[in-house]
């Protein structure tokens, strides 16, 4: 996840990525502040950044991965190929 921020009199950009496998990264706003928290596979956060809702330019979410999921297609066996 990146976020570009105001600075002021310049723009600053942040980035929060789920640094190792089966981490997410997972955003959360409220009263004006939006919090982003990379956490582990059973919810614990590992860090945190937040940033006042007001300042945040953008917020860009880049792929997990870069190869296409939807082009590995599995077919289930047809009835007529299951046995009885």
């Amino acid at each position: 996840m990146e976020i570009v921020i105001d600075a002021g009199g310049e723009v600053r950009t942040y980035e929060v990525v789920a640094t190792r496998n089966g981490r997410r990264v997972e955003i959360n706003t409220g009263r004006g502040v939006v919090e982003v928290t990379e956490l582990t596979r059973g919810g614990t956060p590992v860090r945190s950044a937040r940033f006042m809702a007001n300042r945040i330019l953008a917020l860009v979410e880049h792929p997990a991965s870069d190869r296409n999921i939807a082009e590995e297609v599995i077919e289930a066996p047809s009835r007529a190929d299951r046995a009885p």
